[in-house]
């Protein structure tokens, strides 16, 4: 059958009616003496079982799998067979295929046989006890890559844990092992944030897992839906290991305080020729009215996620990785190629099994082109934002290109580095653009992430090296580099919503203008903590801001009310802007019943009259920890060019 011949067949009524299979026990299952193996393949002749005792190589053991109701093929082995590897051989349409499992929890070396898995093997000492902290009264993001993490000299530790799982999870690491510097777990303890966000840990294909130390990729390529990336583990050749290393990892940030947000992609797959296509071709990929695969994520295929068997692949997948891995979160790649039913379905029921807001569910709302969704649904693009739930949040980029430029144009400047036009929008990000009196129009705070940088496009600190231009290399600490950089950390915690920054983006993180580094080296890619120390100042700026931060209620609301809190927006002059907070509601614990704030874009000195009463100076152009010893100012704030003040009434 032809592409768009498929595609009619998985239209047709008759095929929804005969084929959607709604049992959770797809793939390998460890039963009472037993291991069942069930794969939905509706378009199959006939499955064949292979069963090895490696993961590659050797020969496998033939079991015929018996076709079932629903397009399940199924087969019944004796025996526990965790640790045993397998994969399918498949006829249709008469064409032999060989496939992996699309449903499989573990795998081989580079995840080209799956394997069985009986879980409770592979927990950690204390995993059976492990369990997130308790929520805060703030959500702070923190976007981090397992193998950058810990890869460079400079983060101290065991040299032979560096860029993997388990070296992430040390603690009491130093600056190069200098006994007096953290890195690591200690240094994001002292940072104050709350979420540790994980780039991709299920298992992708751009990585060759036997290639050492130095293979390297962001992993936006999903290859193992529900299989950790071996390339992090110790042994990439024991599908076990992975398992057991990511729960280390997670079990440790809990440990230490942080909650774990999983970066997933399930809105492509690293090619065409995955599992989920040899086992039901082109079912769950989008396709153009001839057939042609749609691109609507630029790397050569979509999901179909409105299709029954893929939604529930997807949210299945979802809360096995919360259930299996203690997952609190998710952050989804190319959410406006999912449908909006979807993403509300996974909310909903995350909400309902783990309590209303426990579990975090955000996206990129937008795609690299069109995708030809099936009629009737609704993706989840920023346009659709209404139809969302009110816990489904979106990275705004509205706020980030308003605060620093244009993402896709590098010398474009924003509010902090130059450019002009930007004070309603700036002012609109307070609110976290709520209500709809503005082109977003989010329903509350939880809807909207604030962030100035993540991974891919140009760090902060590149986007403000090339905008200003001061002489020489992205290296040096620029005093302009600085000071509006420390005023884009100050708008950031400022404005309203859930909270995000790259890791780094603290102390100055440089790719020398690298904007999409998803293969570079590791050497341009790693997290430099020795420029953590030397440009610990601005470190200092953001941690006193994330703990001031946290005191600020009017701030952290996230509720359909939170817009309310904030009044008095005002342009003072071009470039100039200010407005005030009720910072504190009767239940509330903050020291200050309202906030003035004030941001000064300009290159020159400006005061700026204080609303009558006396207020303190919490927070300044240099110094974010004045809070602890606030001094007293009435009349007029004065501001120096390229900075922010943060003040306080009791």
């Amino acid at each position: 059958m032809t592409a768009a011949e498929w595609k009619e067949y998985y239209e047709n009524p008759l095929f929804q009616t005969q084929n959607i299979y709604k049992g959770n026990d797809l793939g390998a299952v460890i039963g009472d003496g037993n291991t069942v193996f069930k794969l939905w393949s509706p378009a199959a002749d006939s499955v064949t079982l292979n069963l090895y005792p490696e993961g590659e190589g050797g020969k496998g053991k033939a079991i015929s799998m018996e076709r079932k109701e629903k397009g399940v093929f199924s087969a019944a082995v004796p025996g526990n067979l965790h640790g045993t590897y397998y994969d399918y051989s498949l006829v249709i349409q008469g064409q032999k295929v060989r496939s992996a499992d699309p449903y499989a929890r573990g795998a081989g070396v580079n995840g080209q046989r799956s394997m069985v898995v009986d879980l409770r093997k592979t927990d950690p000492k204390g995993f059976s006890d492990d369990k997130a902290p308790e929520r805060t009264g703030e959500i702070i993001i923190y976007e981090a890559n397992v193998k950058e993490f810990s890869w460079d000299d400079s983060f101290g530790g065991k040299e032979e844990l560096r860029g993997t799982y388990l070296g992430m999870a040390q603690e009491g690491t130093t600056l190069y092992g200098d006994g007096i510097h953290p890195t690591g777990l200690d240094y994001l303890k002292n940072l104050g944030v709350t979420h540790i966000q994980l780039m991709p840990v299920y298992d992708f294909g751009s990585v060759d897992e036997r290639g050492g130390k130095e293979a390297f990729n962001w992993g936006y390529d999903p290859l193992n839906y529900n299989v950790p990336e071996g390339s992090y583990s110790s042994n990439p050749f024991d599908g076990e290991v992975r398992i057991r290393e990511l729960k280390e990892l997670v079990r440790r940030l809990h440990e230490n305080g942080f909650r774990v947000i999983m970066d997933v992609v399930y809105n492509h797959t690293y090619t065409l020729d995955s599992w989920l296509q040899r086992t039901v071709p082109w079912y769950f990929y989008r396709q153009e009215a001839d057939g042609t695969p749609s691109n609507g994520s630029d790397c050569g295929n979509d999901i179909a996620s409105e299709r029954e068997m893929c939604s529930r692949y997807i949210k299945e997948s979802v809360l096995y990785w919360t259930k299996e891995y203690h997952m609190d979160g998710f952050r989804f790649d190319l959410m406006g190629l999912l449908d909006v039913e979807l993403m509300n379905d996974i909310q909903r029921t995350l909400d309902e099994i783990y309590g209303k807001g426990e579990k975090l569910v955000y996206g990129e709302p937008w795609a690299a082109a069109d995708s030809p969704m099936a009629q009737g649904s609704i993706p989840a693009l920023k346009k659709n934002l209404r139809y969302l739930d009110e816990n489904v949040g979106m990275f705004c980029d509205n706020t980030r290109d308003s605060v620093k430029g244009h993402v896709f144009e590098e010398e474009e400047a924003g509010f902090i580095n130059g450019g002009e036009g930007f004070d309603r929008a700036i002012l609109d990000s307070v609110t976290a653009w709520c209500g709809e009196d503005n082109e977003v129009g989010a329903k509350a705070p939880s809807q909207i992430v604030t962030y100035l940088s993540a991974h891919d496009n140009l760090t902060l600190w590149d986007k403000l090296k090339i905008t200003l231009k001061p002489e020489g290399d992205f290296e040096t600490l620029y005093p302009e580099i600085l000071a509006a950089n420390r005023l884009g950390a100050a708008i950031l915690f400022t404005c309203q919503g859930m909270l995000f920054f790259l890791s780094g983006e603290e102390f100055g993180r440089t790719k020398e203008g690298i904007h999409d580094s998803f293969c570079s080296p590791l050497s341009l890619n790693r997290l430099d903590w020795e420029r953590a120390y030397r440009n610990r100042n601005l470190m200092e700026y953001y941690r006193g801001l994330i703990a001031l931060r946290k005191q600020l209620p009017g701030l952290c609301d996230k509720t359909e009310q939170a817009k309310e809190r904030i009044f008095e927006k005002k342009i003072e002059k071009e470039g100039l802007l200010s407005f005030r907070v009720k910072n504190r509601r009767e239940g509330e614990n903050s020291h200050w019943r309202e906030l003035f704030v004030v941001y000064n874009s300009r290159k020159t000195t400006e005061s700026v009259r204080l609303p009558e009463g006396s207020f303190e100076l919490l927070a300044d152009a240099e110094n974010s920890f004045l809070w602890k010893s606030p001094w007293e100012l009435s009349g007029t704030v004065e501001l120096p060019p390229v900075s922010a003040a943060v003040l306080g009434k009791r």
